[in-house]
Parts: structure tokens; sequence; C-alpha cells
């Protein structure tokens, strides 16, 4: 159960990064939006077939 509060919780991340990108102005999102693509792009690579 401490993996899925753990999943959750980066859910709820993920959430709040996105409403902190959407309240900025239109010309910076594309830049925070390829910031968060590297960021998960990483994640995923660095620990391929199980969840982070």
């Amino acid at each position: 159960m401490d993996r899925a509060d753990g999943h959750e919780d980066e859910h709820g991340d993920l959430l709040s990064t996105l409403e902190v990108i959407e309240a900025q102005p239109l010309d910076t999102r594309a830049d925070a939006y390829d910031t968060l693509h590297d960021t998960l792009a990483r994640r995923l690579e660095a620990s391929p077939g199980t969840p982070s």
C-alpha cells in the first residue's frame, strides 16, 4: 500500500506542476512544458519497467 500512496503523491505533484505551468503567460508555457517533458523522460529512462 505504500507504493500506491507514493503513486498518488506523484499524480498530485504532476497536477500541481501542470497548474503552475497553465498559470504562466502563454509565451513561457512552451518552455515549461518542454522542461517537464525532459524531466519525465529522464525518470522513465532511469527506471525502465518499474514504476517510479
